[in-house]
């Protein structure tokens, strides 16, 4: 597991919501792109790669002292498929809800991201994920443009929730170096 003494990552402070506009230079993912019609099935699909990326014999290792490992990435990306699965339901059964802040770095640290067994960590991540692409699957017509608002203002629809998503999700995949499909 990720040695303690690898010490804090540095907080992510960047506001990433401009991928909702641009692909991003870094994993290429282009959310604006994405279809109403196609997110459920790739939520899927970039989160597939995890139990495979978590069987690596260093995957609780830190390729660098302010990096996460691939396993802290992958508690990441199963915190993310449970936060936006509770932020969709809020976005389709409340009024333009204020979704709560989330610190990220804050329960990477809480919840000792690099203590976690990898191998319950993978089934995890596709458990969560499958719960996700299932709530986005139940979104039709007109429901993809309900609105809701993050604490910092930021807005978004259901189906930019989506895009937005997406792009962390993939982007986690590029992080650790594994394939997107």
């Amino acid at each position: 597991m990720s040695d303690p003494a690898d010490g804090p990552i540095a907080p992510d402070t960047k506001d990433w919501t401009w991928v909702l506009e641009r692909p991003c230079p870094d994993c290429g993912f282009e959310a604006s792109a994405v279809r109403a019609e196609d997110v459920s099935r790739l939520v899927t699909e970039v989160t597939d790669p995890w139990p495979e990326v978590l069987a690596r014999p260093d995957a609780a290792v830190r390729p660098h002292p302010g990096t996460w490992s691939p396993l802290e990435y992958a508690c990441h990306v199963r915190d993310v498929c449970r936060l936006f699965d509770e932020r969709l339901h809020l976005l389709l059964t409340e009024d333009d809800p204020t979704f709560a802040n989330w610190d990220q770095d804050e329960t990477a640290t809480a919840d000792r991201y690099g203590e976690q067994e990898p191998h319950v960590v993978g089934r995890e991540v596709v458990e969560a994920a499958g719960v996700l692409a299932a709530r986005f699957a139940g979104v039709e017509g007109p429901w993809w443009e309900r609105t809701a608002t993050r604490s910092d203002g930021s807005r978004f629809t259901a189906l930019t929730l989506g895009r937005y998503g997406l792009h962390d999700l993939a982007h986690h995949l590029h992080d650790v170096g594994a394939a997107r499909p």
